[in-house]
């Protein structure tokens, strides 16, 4: 089993240093009209002109930060500085403190809805930022964003964050992240990534406030979004907290059994931190049981536990479920999620990262065939969830650190 460490620790140190980050690094990098390409196709076709959106550009500066913090590489921090210079100069809406959803490829504001998810991930990425660089401009955006949620998005007689909203901070009537999206005003998708946001932000500034909303938004999983009879997210809600949806995630299940763990270990709560790591195996084992097929690749989503809605095999849960299966290897010591982590690995070594081209595809049928007209690099796919997963690994079984 060494042996299997060992060799899992290189391959993903490969992976990130040799095929991941060059990519981003050669290809995506806009010097014509500054920042970061929009697009890149399957076939890896550049599409100079494509947008460019708020949320790849936070993922941007969120991966390079977090790749110069562990390896302390320069070239990973240049990248960083750019992603951090785009970020402020072009996304960053100053009339209202809050991020532009999307612009075109000079960087003129296409969409300026204020959509929660894309503050929350400027958060993490501006939190990561401040890690590398102490840069006091990061720390300080990332916390006018923090009350900007806060103030705007939060509800306090229910808990929980409204979705969208326009660039005055009217509540929007369309408040979908996306076309495939219900839309509904409270969903998980959104709440995991304010999350992320939070507990980075955490890290670096031990806000009573932060910590208070950091609590209750761990509590509004348990209370709200954790379905405690299947152990499977509930995914879309009314502003009540009424279930508008029983479909299931299977890779935003395993995400966030480690992302939950994660916020309860940076609060350092003890009851808080059992509770998570009780809940983090349930989960992965409902994923294990229901999402995985038999090659080791995961399928995406499902009508309920018995019934498959889409049966392709996208490149981000494989990302996410390495995590979540390594992380409950280490609070079970059990070597069978250690080989199943290993399994999905070696799925997605073989079917989903393009060894030719580089990066990842963003999905294959479940007839290994890659989808060439989906994107490689653009609005969603991004180098976040492949590095972090490449990064949190490493870490992980190189410090043993949960």
């Amino acid at each position: 089993m060494e042996n299997s460490i060992s060799t899992l620790l290189e391959e993903l140190d490969t992976e990130l240093k040799g095929s991941i980050l060059p990519f981003w690094m050669s290809r995506m990098v806009d010097k014509e009209n500054a920042g970061f390409y929009g697009r890149i196709d399957g076939r890896d076709r550049l599409y100079p002109d494509a947008d460019k959106g708020g949320v790849l550009n936070a993922r941007i500066l969120w991966t390079f930060s977090a790749a110069y913090n562990y390896y302390g590489n320069k070239d990973y921090l240049d990248i960083a500085v750019r992603a951090f210079d785009y970020c402020m100069n072009y996304f960053i809406n100053e009339d209202c403190d809050g991020v532009y959803w999307l612009l075109d490829y000079k960087g003129k504001p296409v969409d300026t809805k204020n959509q929660i998810y894309a503050l929350g991930f400027m958060i993490y990425g501006m939190s990561e930022y401040f890690i590398s660089t102490n840069d006091e401009k990061a720390l300080n955006m990332a916390i006018r964003l923090f009350h900007s949620i806060e103030k705007f998005s939060y509800d306090p007689d229910l808990e929980g964050y409204y979705e969208a909203f326009d660039q005055n901070w009217e509540l929007l009537e369309d408040m979908r992240l996306s076309d495939k999206d219900a839309n509904e005003k409270k969903t998980m998708n959104t709440h995991l990534h304010i999350l992320e946001g939070y507990t980075n932000l955490y890290r670096i500034w031990k806000d009573d406030r932060l910590r208070t909303q950091l609590r209750k938004l761990i509590e509004v999983f348990y209370d709200h979004i954790i379905d405690h009879q299947s152990f499977h997210f509930k995914l879309f809600f009314d502003e009540k907290w009424q279930e508008r949806d029983h479909e299931i995630s299977f890779g935003h299940d395993i995400e966030g059994s480690w992302l939950i763990q994660e916020a309860c270990e940076v609060l350092g709560d003890t009851d808080l931190i059992k509770k998570s790591k009780e809940i983090a195996i349930r989960m992965v084992n409902e994923v294990i049981k229901n999402g995985f097929d038999e090659d080791g690749g995961l399928f995406y989503e499902a009508y309920d536990q018995y019934n498959l809605k889409d049966d392709d095999k996208h490149w981000w849960p494989h990302a996410e479920a390495i995590v979540g299966l390594i992380n409950v290897f280490q609070i079970t010591s059990d070597k069978e999620y250690l080989k199943h982590a290993i399994k999905v690995w070696n799925f997605t070594k073989d079917k989903i990262i393009d060894k030719e081209g580089g990066e990842w595809y963003f999905k294959i049928s479940r007839q290994g065939d890659p989808y060439f007209d989906e994107d490689k690099a653009g609005f969603w796919k991004c180098p976040y969830h492949n590095s972090r997963a490449c990064l949190e690994v490493i870490r992980r079984l190189n410090n043993n650190v949960l």
